[in-house]
């Protein structure tokens, strides 16, 4: 079921968009060379414990998934692109990591995601982020009251080909409310005009990730992380936004 939010419900929402925005700027700043995927996940984890938040994914187990997810944070390094579980691996100089987060704070989630370069910046894989961050801008100026949900997912499209990139569209965005993933789901690549109509207090995540050189992936054992089937690189961005009678709200925005 597609909920739409009151004016005074997005207000309630913002302390979680500002804490995940604040985690994720810890985490940037964190992450470097010599820095293990578990202490990131040690900081995200102290971090909701001091602000009293809640974890969406500790306890996470949908079908897909080997077990629960067990961790607070999402690490994705270099090939794997989405979902990567934390685990005992130190950052390398070049390393390309994609961090995704998402917490519950007074009972309204936010979710957010982040590409970064550690230590000495690759120019291809710095390309492949900035091409994904200007689709998550595209996506998120198509999403106003009046247009269509494929209106979106174009906008990412849209992008990504002009780059010589195709999308994947099994995962992509999604409802944010009461629980992390909500309809409707947000693919990114689409047609114009199609779709749901979007109505003012729609909240949703809009999340564009694209690899290098494939659209395909593959699962890990632990049934969580996913990497390119040809182990080319990935990168992955995401706020959580509301649209509104006017410009829509990146409730993560960090600046």
């Amino acid at each position: 079921m597609i909920e739409l939010r009151t004016p005074t419900q997005i207000e309630q929402m913002r302390p979680a968009g500002r804490f995940v925005a604040s985690v994720i700027k810890a985490l940037a700043e964190k992450a470097d060379v010599g820095v293990n995927l578990l202490e990131l996940d040690e900081l995200a984890h102290r971090m909701i414990k001091d602000a009293g938040a809640e974890s969406c994914y500790i306890d996470y187990h949908p079908s897909f998934g080997a077990s629960p997810f067990g961790k607070v944070l999402c690490t994705s390094v270099n090939d794997a692109v989405l979902h990567g579980l934390p685990h005992d691996y130190t950052l390398a100089d070049g390393d390309l990591l994609s961090v995704d987060f998402a917490v519950a704070v007074d009972g309204w989630v936010a979710d957010s995601a982040l590409s970064v370069i550690v230590g000495t910046p690759n120019p291809k894989d710095q390309w492949l982020i900035d091409v994904t961050q200007r689709a998550l801008d595209a996506g998120i100026d198509a999403a106003r009251a009046g247009n269509r949900l494929g209106d979106i997912s174009a906008a990412i499209g849209d992008v990504a080909r002009s780059e010589g990139l195709t999308a994947n569209l099994q995962f992509g965005g999604h409802g944010v409310g009461r629980t992390m993933h909500g309809e409707p789901h947000v693919p990114n690549d689409g047609r114009p005009g199609r779709g749901l109509k979007l109505k003012p207090g729609l909240v949703i995540a809009i999340e564009p990730w694209f690899l290098h050189t494939t659209d395909e992936i593959v699962f890990d054992p632990d049934g969580w992380t996913i990497r390119s089937a040809d182990g080319s690189r990935g990168a992955h961005v995401e706020h959580t936004v509301a649209i509104t009678d006017g410009d829509p709200i990146v409730l993560t925005a960090r600046d």
